[in-house]
């Protein structure tokens, strides 16, 4: 019954793809001489601006004066003169809607005079205030469709960058984006208010240790990026991965990942030119691209940047998904951050590494050799701690989506129940607090390898946890519940927020204490007594994790459908509107819409399966049981018994995807609330999923419609 699928025709296409000619030569042009070549850095602002305006500028940037008009004039000339030596014909306000996407409208620098001639301009005003509309993008309620002003404002902590084109280059100015009435409709805005309140209490805290000259204290951020690629071939022959991110069927492959022979294996050559492309072109935006490697799941792979400002990270978070893309394009291939694009393979997350300093202070998170007698390393630690057991729920909420539930819990990834880890030196520090005072911290000691031309390692004070979601690493802590796909600006201003309350909370215990110390260890003695259920050094997948969780009152919410109620918490929203991050209309109208993408996604699946198995497998499905029953009716004329074995076992599962196709219809069409699709469309599509997948399993491989896992895993 063969009968052309595109397939083996894929498969050919990819065998024999000439790879794409070499565009990146570090030998000729080196990765210093190219960094930063595309950003308006402070040392390009240094070199184009006067220096009174240049000092006027930088301290906006890092104290946050305001600018006036005429420095705003010549900061913009002097960037658009670098812009289009550069090539730019036009600028982009680039800002981050609550898609979760990057959004920009382009501009020309380009007006013609009165004698018809063309000359390039860009005034203080503009680059300083843009007006997209407003009123196509989620607002949770917040405005009316016909109400369609809103206003995008230049962040000037996060540098313009240049993005190159085919055909031309574009000027982009990264922005916080508000609507008419002043309400944020962005990642970046309450970031930035987030980062700002922070540093005051951070300061507070400061202070209460003696230090006298505190520069401006900032949470930082380094997010991995865990992704998957595929062929474009096997890509566009996938409904399901165009229109979902995520295969909907897919029978496991003989060979998965059980040989853990991926993980930090040789980087397929096709791939290590991708990734040299990617770090060229992150280069020269400025952003460090730190690590690049296989990951766990064939086709998956990792990059990782350095630490930077919050607000900055985020910022390049949104570019490093948008060159993954590009390059991949460029290489006949397509990058895929869903979190869960492939059953049975990890899944991907993108792990937040979190941690607050300053340029005086350092990093306030790094214990030191002894923690113990860290006492400003513990009070800090200590307020996260209170604020990651008192937020769980809000933790939970803001990584919650439809496509990272498909993650969250399984074997890659941490579970749904928001713990802290502490390691072995932290963990017995602070049980020491608990019991009434900390008189020592393990030693990091020396590892032996007992080989002689092996070098003696220092050996790290604690091990590493992978099934925690919230871990301290050595000087920071690492979110690893966020999903690959998601804007970090929303995870990092609940953090933000939350230690915020929890410094402020401090600091109110301690200013005035008699006997600063004493005061110390009684508010961190309470932390632990309140909040010390929070940490757990163990096996977070351990049903024993589960159970102890339960009977510490710590909240299990597996889906979006039980997380995301916790954003509407008196707490949390009293949290929020008390240090002006997110007002309490902002923040249910960010629970209107994380509901709303989550029942669209669910919809869009439901609406492609349904698809698929009714043109592309049933018609298959359905002619090859015809097929069988046609060669037993023959045989059996001739006087042969017939094997009826396969014949019944595909009849019987064309009955039951006919049965399964009506019933996902059935639930799908009544769906409402957001429970339906939880609870009813979800576990429809799983029932026809297994349907499909068993018929994969037994109808002819040349006929069967779709890319197989094991084309899609391994053929690159």
């Amino acid at each position: 019954m063969t009968t052309p699928t595109g397939r083996a025709g894929a498969i050919a296409a990819i065998v024999g793809r000439t790879p794409a000619e070499s565009t990146v030569n570090f030998a000729d042009e080196s990765p210093k001489s190219v960094f930063g070549s595309n950003t308006f850095s402070l040392s390009v602002m240094k070199e184009t601006l006067k220096p009174d305006t240049f000092q006027s500028l930088l301290k906006t940037i890092q104290s946050g004066h305001k600018l006036s008009e005429e420095v705003a004039d010549e900061v913009a000339d002097a960037m658009r003169i670098w812009a289009v030596s550069k090539g730019a014909t036009h600028y982009a306000h680039v800002f981050y809607p609550l898609t979760g996407a990057t959004a920009e409208k382009h501009d020309s620098f380009y007006e013609n005079t009165a004698t018809g001639e063309a000359i390039s301009k860009f005034k203080g005003k503009v680059l300083v205030q843009g007006e997209p509309d407003a009123s196509s993008f989620p607002n949770g309620g917040i405005r009316a469709t016909h109400r369609a002003r809103g206003y995008t404002a230049w962040d000037a902590t996060s540098p313009a960058y240049l993005l190159e084109g085919v055909n031309g280059n574009t000027l982009c100015i990264p922005t916080s984006f508000v609507s008419w009435t002043g309400e944020t409709l962005d990642t970046k805005t309450p970031l930035l208010k987030s980062m700002q309140v922070l540093d005051k209490q951070a300061r507070r805290i400061l202070a209460l240790f003696g230090h006298k000259e505190i520069a401006h204290v900032s949470a930082t951020a380094g997010p991995e990026q865990e992704y998957f690629l595929v062929d474009k071939h096997f890509f566009y022959s996938r409904p399901d991965l165009q229109a979902a991110g995520r295969t909907l069927f897919g029978a496991q492959p003989p060979k998965g990942q059980e040989f853990e022979d991926h993980y930090f294996g040789v980087i397929p050559e096709r791939v290590l030119a991708f990734m040299c492309e990617v770090d060229r072109e992150l280069y020269k935006l400025g952003i460090p691209s730190k690590t690049r490697h296989n990951e766990v799941a064939p086709g998956q792979f990792e990059i990782a940047p350095l630490f930077e400002f919050a607000n900055v990270a985020s910022d390049h978070q949104q570019l490093v998904m948008t060159v993954l893309k590009k390059v991949a394009d460029r290489h006949g291939l397509v990058c895929l951050l869903h979190e869960k694009p492939f059953a049975g393979v990890n899944g991907s997350g993108k792990h937040v590494n979190w941690s607050l300093g300053n340029a005086t202070q350092g990093n306030l998170l790094d214990p030191g050799d002894t923690p113990h007698e860290n006492a400003q390393f513990l009070v800090f630690a200590g307020a996260v701690i209170r604020a990651v057991d008192k937020y769980a729920g809000l933790l939970r909420a803001v990584i919650a989506t439809a496509s990272n539930d498909h993650r969250l819990g399984a074997n890659e990834a941490p579970p749904a129940i928001i713990s802290v880890y502490l390691g072995d030196q932290l963990g017995d520090v602070f049980e020491q607090i608990k019991g009434g005072g900390a008189t020592s911290s393990r030693s990091r000691g020396v590892l032996h390898i007992g080989v002689d031309v092996l070098p003696n390692l220092p050996k790290d004070a604690g091990d590493r946890n992978r099934t925690s979601p919230f871990a301290f690493t050595g000087n920071r802590f690492e979110f690893r519940a966020v999903g690959s796909s998601q804007a970090i600006g929303t995870a990092l201003a609940a953090l933000n927020t939350i230690l915020t309350d929890s410094l402020d909370y401090v600091a109110g215990k301690l200013e005035g204490a008699p006997d600063l110390n004493a005061a110390i260890q009684s508010v961190l003695k309470e932390i632990m007594d309140q909040h010390g259920r929070v940490i757990f050094n163990g096996n977070g997948y351990s049903q024993e994790w589960h159970a102890e969780a339960a009977k510490r009152g710590l909240l299990n919410l597996k889906t979006t459908a039980e997380a995301l109620p916790q954003m509407l918490e008196p707490h949390v929203s009293e949290v929020f509107e008390k240090y002006g991050v997110l007002s309490h209309e902002e923040l249910h109208s960010r629970y209107e819409i994380v509901a709303e993408q989550y029942i669209k996604q669910v919809n869009v699946e439901a609406r492609v399966g349904e698809e698929i198995a009714q043109t592309q497998i049933f018609p298959v499905a359905a002619h090859y049981a015809a097929e069988l029953a046609a060669g037993a009716a023959k045989l059996k004329a001739a006087g042969v018994a017939a094997p009826t074995a396969t014949l019944h076992k595909v009849a019987g599962l064309v009955a039951d995807l006919e049965a399964h196709i009506s019933q996902l219809q059935e639930v799908h069409g009544a769906a409402q609330e957001i429970g339906d699709w939880t609870y009813k469309v979800l576990p429809a599509l799983l029932s026809l999923r297994k349907t499909v997948d068993a018929l994969e399993t037994v109808v002819p491989n040349d006929v069967w419609p779709l890319p197989t896992y094991q084309e899609m895993l391994f053929i690159r």
